[in-house]
């Protein structure tokens, strides 16, 4: 394998664990009855809509059908990719629900 084709397989495996992780944050918020989209705006005003969270709304299941995600895992994923912001926003709604 050349290093074009390295370099490839590995944004490919980072842009599949980000999709992962966004799925995660929108099954996470629709397991706690909160909209990821308004969550995602809070965090980051500047930027447009994120197509991959659409896709991820997509995927998600009802609460009753979803495993449970823990606020400790979410945030752990979020720190994983960098989602400072993110990260936050969701820790604000945390303390509100506690």
């Amino acid at each position: 394998m050349n290093q074009k084709e390295l370099e490839r397989k590995i944004i490919q495996h980072y842009q599949g664990e980000e999709k992962m992780m966004i799925l995660v944050f929108a099954q996470w918020c629709v397991n706690h009855d909160l909209d990821p989209q308004n969550l995602y705006a809070a965090a980051y005003p500047n930027q447009s809509s994120n197509p991959a969270l659409h896709e991820a709304m997509e995927l998600t299941v009802s609460k009753e059908e979803a495993g449970e995600i823990t606020d400790e895992t979410l945030l752990g994923v979020l720190s994983l990719f960098g989602n400072d912001d993110l990260a936050f926003v969701v820790t604000e709604e945390i303390r509100k629900m506690k």
